[in-house]
This record gives structure tokens, C-alpha cells and sequence, in this order.
């Protein structure tokens, strides 16, 4: 089994909703156990026009490998109406492996930890929630690159869902819905 963390965005839709369903398609998976998700954030675009994002962080533990887990992620994009019509564009649902373990990934469409996760406050500031003295490997300490995005505008979201399961997976108090239809 590996620890993973997946960095989750979207701004198009209902943006809150689907990041709820896809941490419901991602426990759905067999090779996949959620053990944490953190708070939801609403963040500014940042290299992109748009909305604003929606942005959280999920640990889990997977037998999948890395190749696997990736082409996983892919598919929940799609599911979920993913379309790449140009660089940073707007998007239904962005699903991004951040750390894989401690490994260290650099292949043209796979790099991790991943490329940009040290300069993104919507991917260190939930990531830092969950995982408050978690290493980056051959980068440090994470809670050590959030000065640098301070100047990052990022919201705490917060929800008036009070479910203890869902709370007890790692503090959120945001709900997790049931999905429109089944992931597979």
C-alpha cells in the first residue's frame, strides 16, 4: 500500500458539489481507501481566467501503481465532464497526484512530487492541514513554502454539514454527497 495525496480543483458547474462527489468516486474504489479529506477552500485563479476555484486535499492509501492511479484520475475528470481545451483552462474537475510516497517521478506527462505544489497556496495550504509535518521529498518541509504563497488569495469554506463519519476522516465539516451515478 502507498500514501497518496490528490490535489482536487474545479470552477465550472456546481464546483463545491463536484469535488464532493469525486472524494465519493475515489472511496468507491476498491484499490483506494480515503483516509483523509481536507477542508474546502475557494481560491483565485491564478495563471487562468474564470471563477474562482473550489480546491481540497484527500490522503488515501492505494495498491494501485502510480501509471494506474494517474489513468484513475483521468477517468474521473471525464466522468465528471473534464474537457483540456487549452493550458489552465477553466475546468469541471481537476484531479492531481501531489505526492506518491516518497517517490520521485519526472517523465514528460508525470512529474512528482508534483511540478508546482510548492507554489500553489490551494495545494500547500490544505495539503499542511491534513499533514502538518509532512516532507516533500527532495524538497522539505511543506509548512516551510507557505510564506512564500501568503500573498495567495484562499478562503476556508465553511459548511453547516455536521456529519461525524465525514468529520472523522479528517476534519472537514464539509459533506460528501451521494454522486450522479455510480463511478466505476
Amino acid at each position: 500500500m502507498t500514501v497518496a495525496y490528490l490535489g482536487l480543483g474545479a470552477n465550472l458547474g456546481d464546483a463545491r458539489q463536484t469535488l464532493k462527489d469525486a472524494v465519493v468516486c475515489l472511496a468507491q474504489q476498491h484499490t483506494i481507501t480515503v483516509l483523509a479529506k481536507s477542508s474546502l477552500y475557494r481560491t483565485a485563479p491564478i495563471d487562468a481566467g474564470g471563477d474562482d476555484y473550489y480546491n481540497c486535499v484527500v490522503k488515501l492509501e492505494t495498491t494501485l501503481p502510480v501509471r494506474h492511479l494517474l489513468a484513475l484520475c483521468h477517468k474521473i475528470e471525464s466522468h465528471f465532464g473534464r474537457e483540456r481545451p487549452f493550458r489552465n483552462a477553466p475546468r469541471t474537475l481537476d484531479l492531481d497526484i501531489l505526492l506518491y510516497g516518497d517517490h520521485s517521478i519526472d517523465e514528460p506527462d508525470l512529474i512528482v512530487p508534483h511540478p508546482r505544489l510548492t507554489e500553489r497556496a490551494f495545494v500547500l495550504v490544505p495539503l499542511t492541514e491534513l499533514a502538518p509535518d509532512l516532507t516533500i521529498p527532495q524538497r522539505g518541509r511543506a509548512d516551510a513554502f507557505l510564506a512564500a504563497v501568503a500573498d495567495q488569495r484562499i478562503e476556508r469554506m465553511k459548511s453547516p454539514c455536521q456529519c461525524p463519519v465525514l468529520n472523522a476522516l479528517g476534519g472537514s465539516n464539509d459533506s460528501t454527497s451521494t454522486t450522479k451515478g455510480r463511478c466505476s
